[in-house]
């Protein structure tokens, strides 16, 4: 991380391939789907959604052990691991590979990298960092050859440049995308199924540049969204789930109608969500954990969200733990044990 609910519920039950939005039924009468979810070639469940966590951030805690932590916390095995690295980094590491190949509790990795890390996007588009590039291709071929979830650059906005010379405008980060997608398809790597992940802001999308972001549809499987809320009223972000796909600038589309209305064939992954309350504060974030699945009901082409868990964020001042009250942690683990996130990797 950087930086009411409507009245018709449609049932969870109905959600399967493909987008259709089925029948409707009050939030409460959520039932098992009536058919085996399996995830197909790009990761994408056959009904149901992925459930995942990045757990233990800014702890400096292996990731490992923190998944499994907030796995028995939460009440519920997070088939999604998200993990970050950047530059040459050598990953997946063994660690991962072996929260993958868990038989007892199967995983997918999420894999963020930072390609770019301490050169430009530029830079990367030119082939500058083709070594760096080839070393992770490389080890994929020998070390990891499931498929996993690859992210590049989580969240530019932050970091995009308006100067033409300083190699981080928008259409400098779209084409080092397409650059090393390609690059890796070209070396072999067919197991990587590629995310974009945005940080959905109203302040970036009012920007002329934030639509130039976009890579393209045939190097992009996955658009991502990396969006929080704060349980505290009149703070920062005040609101529930809604909210945070719905951010838009003013006058503009929604986040989350943005993406299906430009890109309707592509799943949609909440890569990081959570609610947070100020340290030092002790407010509930059960209205927050309650209005997840009434909005996963009526917003089908989310296929994947996962919970990003720390007790304190980059700037040591809010609290996203889902355990930050004995309400919300029970809250929590009602969410957590909803039949919609039975989907078997395959």
């Amino acid at each position: 991380m950087r930086s009411t609910l409507r009245k018709t519920v449609l049932t969870l039950t109905a959600l399967a391939a493909g987008f259709g939005i089925a029948t409707a039924a009050p939030a409460s009468a959520q039932a098992a789907p009536t058919k085996s979810c399996v995830t197909g070639d790009k990761l994408v469940p056959s009904c149901g959604v992925l459930w995942g966590a990045a757990a233990g951030g800014f702890t400096g805690k292996p990731r490992d052990a923190e998944h499994r932590a907030w796995e028995k916390t939460s009440g519920r095995d997070a088939t999604i691991f998200h993990t970050y690295h950047k530059g040459d980094e050598k990953f997946p590491t063994d660690a991962e590979i072996a929260m993958a190949r868990d038989k007892a509790h199967p995983r997918v990795l999420l894999l963020n990298w930072r390609v770019e890390y301490g050169s430009t996007w530029a830079a990367v588009a030119a082939g500058k960092q083709d070594k760096r590039i080839d070393a992770f291709a490389a080890r994929l071929k020998s070390k990891f050859t499931e498929k996993f979830f690859l992210v590049l650059n989580h969240e530019p906005e932050d970091d995009v440049r308006t100067d033409a010379k300083s190699g981080m405008t928008a259409k400098d980060f779209a084409k080092s995308f397409r650059h090393v997608i390609q690059r890796l398809r070209a070396q072999g790597v067919g197991n990587a199924v590629s995310v974009v992940a945005y940080m959905g802001s109203e302040k970036w999308m009012a920007q002329s540049w934030w639509k130039d972001l976009y890579p393209g549809n045939d190097v992009v499987d996955w658009i991502g969204l990396d969006s929080y809320v704060s349980s505290e009223k009149n703070y920062y972000h005040a609101g529930v789930f809604k909210d945070l796909l719905d951010r838009k600038a003013k006058g503009g589309t929604g986040f989350y109608d943005w993406a299906t209305t430009n890109h309707a064939a592509k799943p949609i992954m909440v890569a990081e969500w959570g609610a947070y309350h100020r340290l030092g504060k002790v407010v509930s974030k059960v209205a927050q954990f309650d209005s997840v699945l009434p909005e996963l009901a009526k917003r089908p082409a989310i296929k994947a969200i996962v919970y990003f868990d720390t007790k304190k964020d980059l700037f040591g001042d809010r609290d996203i733990s889902i355990d930050s009250t004995p309400a919300s942690l029970a809250s929590f683990r009602k969410l957590a044990a909803n039949p919609l996130f039975n989907v078997t990797v395959r």
